[in-house]
């Protein structure tokens, strides 16, 4: 019997099955071996030796060629990376090109040879083009990058060598050095966003492989050569240099490909699903108080902060050998010079004999505002020297003295703590810094690892001296200004949370490493006392507002206890306010501002007249000057404002009490309710007021009004008036954080919440909704605590994971257990929720009933 002839899908199939099983066999080589380069370049091989088996099978004609460009053209081809090609066609088919076919048959051999290669598995990015057409789309720094790292699989190699020579001969090489120049300045912008910090790009990120690739693209562009080695044989690093920068660079590329292989698809980012497994997979072990992702991610940071380093060295030294030497402009002294706008030391090898010299470069940029940067001769001295940076260099008093110079400067002084530690020298000059550098924060509401935290603390305190910048918190700019010696709080925010990731309470530890310091450089009695005092309490204002009463006297006296004089007041504001806005760019708001700032004076007037000033009826006068202006005279509202307590006007703003007055006013005893919204004056959302006869499970009915659309609320005030009224104000914004058009919902939130209260159905809880991310993949422990108050309530403190319909349950919760609410402080930090409840009930004296009472509220978190 004769053999049926195969049908070339069996061809496909038995080729896209061999291809899956090399590929996987690689993976499992990479797994055994942990090898990267050795990955990168048997799968470029494998790749190889496929293309040019289909080109082969084809036959497609020997006048054109096949070329590998990107990533797979350098020979380094990622697991799960598209496999970029350039399909290159002689000039006599141009037509082709034009939409005018010389050759059909040619034609649909392109595109059977695409589709094969899709059919096979491979996820290829192809171009048709000429040589002609190349060196126009060339005009692109990305195109020429591409066609400058060519390399021929199979064809014609004169057609080949027609197009590398003439991109060669056309290539202007100080015009590509300043366009890759400004392509990684504008890409270093774009992924420097707080999302990026989190989750950081291995590949484009500051830091990332794209700032090794920069470097060796113009090197490779001037005829330098593309290996670390090759560099170092010329002269541009040294020997030590590249094994190092190696090194660096094998672990990017490490985490790169584990990532392609857990993610199993083309992912570059960290995301917060990979980093426990990757750090598994490493070999990296949680402790006691760090998790092993954390420790993964510290890994990382501190390699992004050697290759920025790195790529800014080589990038200077390149800068000089394609544009020359730039002419000294002035000597300084025996020991530095100005060249250009860079600072530059006159022998390469000051730093080795004279460490002192370490210190006196950064209080040199500090004192010079017209210097842009360290020349790179400069900055592979600093880094060759950081092991100069000792004991020994510690103990020397110039260079203590040093070091509190540049905290003095009146200028520069953040960046010169930026630089020292992405230069390396922070952290070993203060050991105590060098172990939280790169140490990320899984706490939901972090946004950056301890050290970047701790210098944009600095930044902001340096940011309340700046003119230009006394508009976002007038106050702290006022405060800052008539500081004495404010060098005292840039060492508290330095030493603040330096403690992180000890065993022990980080306020309690870091306070020790502080005293250390401030006797090591000589810091007087009071200052060291001061700055002592704020580390240990750098919590205790924002805890204070965001979680007392601060109606309560006794709240305001108990904190005021605490403090010592103006000065420290004055401090620990500043620094908690700075805090607070460095722990991400969506924490701080002018609700925490206005609390913050409400504590801040009444304790400043109990200080100065050791009682509780009347705070209260300041505020009530302004929001009646607000009033005043909306011609409503004070006979208009004196009967709502009699039924409103004290924490009511506490709680708010006098131009929000103005406009809850203005709705209300001649509606005090309205039997319908009232639901107003308007755009929100902290910023991004709206503001919801909700004034109604209380009644039954009506908070937990609004925030499921808010859950089912989609709402998180931010903040809530709740308030009971003294004749049985909710009044009831509402900080929400869309979950999703969408462009909403959120005018357009206001009349659906005023007229159908309204409803609802009037309805009052049975409440049906909103679905769980959709949980963030970070907290999935590192959740909080739900802490539940409640203890009486001294005016006869009982007080509930939270402390969960955030997500959709969390205070709907909470407050169903207490619904069920018959307790009534009567305030609360909604704070919410990221993913991280910080709730505080003023409640009372017969449960709550009842130990069985208090106990059940707080584990159905731990289930409904």
């Amino acid at each position: 019997m004769a053999t049926l002839p195969r049908h070339p899908n069996d061809d496909m199939a038995a080729l896209r099955e061999s291809l899956r099983g090399e590929r996987a066999a690689l993976e499992q080589d990479f797994l055994k071996h942990n090898n990267a380069a050795r990955l990168l370049a048997a799968h470029t091989r494998l790749i190889d030796r496929y293309l040019r088996r289909i080109w082969r099978q084809l036959a497609l004609p020997r006048h054109i060629a096949l070329v590998a460009v990107g990533g797979y053209a350098r020979c380094k081809l990622y697991p799960k990376s598209d496999i970029d090609l350039l399909i290159l066609l002689d000039a006599g088919s141009e037509k082709l090109l034009a939409g005018h076919p010389p050759d059909e048959a040619l034609q649909q051999k392109l595109h059977r040879l695409v589709g094969m290669l899709w059919d096979i598995g491979l996820e290829v990015g192809h171009s048709v083009r000429t040589v002609a057409q190349c060196l126009s789309e060339s005009a692109d720094v990305t195109v020429q990058t591409n066609l400058l790292e060519a390399r021929l699989l199979c064809g014609s190699n004169p057609l080949f060598n027609e197009l590398r020579n003439s991109v060669q001969q056309r290539l202007d090489l100080r015009a590509f050095y300043l366009a890759k120049l400004q392509e990684q300045q504008r890409r270093h912008a774009r992924y420097a966003e707080s999302d990026y910090n989190l989750e950081p790009n291995l590949k484009e990120s500051p830091g990332g492989l794209r700032d090794l690739q920069t470097v060796t693209w113009i090197a490779r562009a001037a005829g330098l050569g593309t290996h670390w080695s090759e560099l170092a044989q010329i002269g541009l690093l040294t020997a030590a240099e590249a094994r190092q920068v190696a090194r660096h660079s094998a672990l990017l590329a490490t985490l790169r490909i584990r990532l392609h292989y857990l993610a199993k698809r083309h992912e570059d980012r960290l995301l917060f699903d990979f980093q426990t497994q990757l750090a598994e997979q490493m070999g990296i072990r949680a402790s006691a108080n760090r998790r092993a992702s954390e420790y993964l991610m510290q890994r990382y940071y501190r390699t992004k902060l050697a290759v920025r380093q790195f790529n800014a060295i080589m990038l200077q030294n390149l800068h000089d050998y394609l544009f020359g030497e730039t002419p000294v402009r002035r000597i300084l002294n025996e020991r530095f010079r100005i060249v250009g706008t860079l600072l530059d030391i006159r022998d390469e090898q000051l730093f080795e004999r004279t460490p002192e010299a370490i210190f006196e470069l950064f209080l040199l940029m500090e004192q010079h505002g017209e210097l842009s940067d360290p020349s790179a001769r400069a900055l592979r001295a600093l880094w060759r020297a950081q092991r100069r940076v000792d004991a020994s260099f510690r103990r020397n008093q110039l260079n203590r003295a040093h070091f509190m110079e540049i905290l003095r400067q009146p200028q520069g002084v953040l960046h010169a703590l930026r630089r020292m530690n992405q230069y390396g020298i922070l952290g070993r000059y203060l050991p105590a810094f060098g172990r939280i550098v790169g140490q990320m924060q899984h706490d939901l509401f972090h946004v950056y690892t301890v050290d970047e935290h701790i210098l944009m603390v600095v930044r902001n305190l340096r940011r309340f001296a700046a003119p230009e910048h006394a508009q976002e918190i007038p106050l702290c700019s006022k405060l800052i200004g008539e500081f004495a010696r404010p060098e005292v709080l840039y060492i508290a925010g330095l030493f603040h949370d330096i403690a992180k990731g000890r065993n022990g309470d980080h306020s309690q530890l870091g306070k020790k490493d502080a005293r250390a310091f401030c006797v090591q450089h000589q810091l007087s009695g009071a200052d060291t006392s001061l700055i002592v005092w704020l580390v240990e309490h750098h919590l205790t204002l924002s805890a204070t507002a965001q979680k007392q009463d601060l109606s309560d006297p006794d709240v305001i006296a108990g904190f005021a206890g605490k403090i010592k004089n103006d000065r420290y007041l004055v401090a620990l504001y500043l620094l908690t306010v700075a805090d607070i806005r460095g722990t991400s760019p969506e924490i701080w708001n002018a609700w925490k501002a206005k609390l913050m700032e409400d504590l801040f004076w009444l304790t400043r007037r109990y200080l100065s007249d050791g009682k509780v000033s009347d705070q209260l009826g300041e505020i009530r006068r302004a929001a009646a000057d607000a009033l005043n202006l909306y011609a409503l005279p004070p006979d208009a509202y004196r009967l709502l404002w009699a039924q409103l307590d004290d924490s009511y006007f506490m709680d708010h703003a006098p131009q929000e009490i103005a406009w809850h007055t203005r709705l209300l006013a001649f509606k005090v005893n309205a039997a319908a309710p009232i639901v107003k919204a308007r755009l929100s004056r902290a910023g991004e959302g709206l503001q919801v007021m909700v004034y109604c006869p209380d009644q039954r499970g009506l908070f937990a009915r609004i925030c499921n009004f808010f859950a089912r659309m989609n709402y998180t609320i931010a903040e809530a005030k709740i308030h009971t008036t003294r004749h049985g009224y909710a009044l009831d104000s509402f900080q929400i914004r869309e979950a999703a954080h969408g462009e909403t058009a959120y005018r357009d919902i206001m009349t659906y939130i005023e007229f159908e919440l309204a409803q609802q209260i009037t309805q009052a159905k049975p409440i049906v809880l909103a679905g769980p909704g959709r949980v963030s991310r970070q907290l999935k993949h590192f959740p909080i422990s739900t802490e539940v605590e409640i203890k009486p108050d001294n005016k006869g309530m009982y007080v509930l403190s939270l402390v969960a994971g955030d997500r959709p319909g969390l205070l709907a349950r909470i407050a169903l919760v207490l619904d069920r257990h018959n307790i009534r609410l009567h305030r609360a402080k909604i704070n919410t930090l990221g993913s991280r929720a910080e709730d505080v409840f003023w409640i009372s009930g017969a449960a709550l004296a009842q130990p069985e009933q208090a106990k059940a009472l707080h584990s159905a509220l731990m289930g409904g978190c």
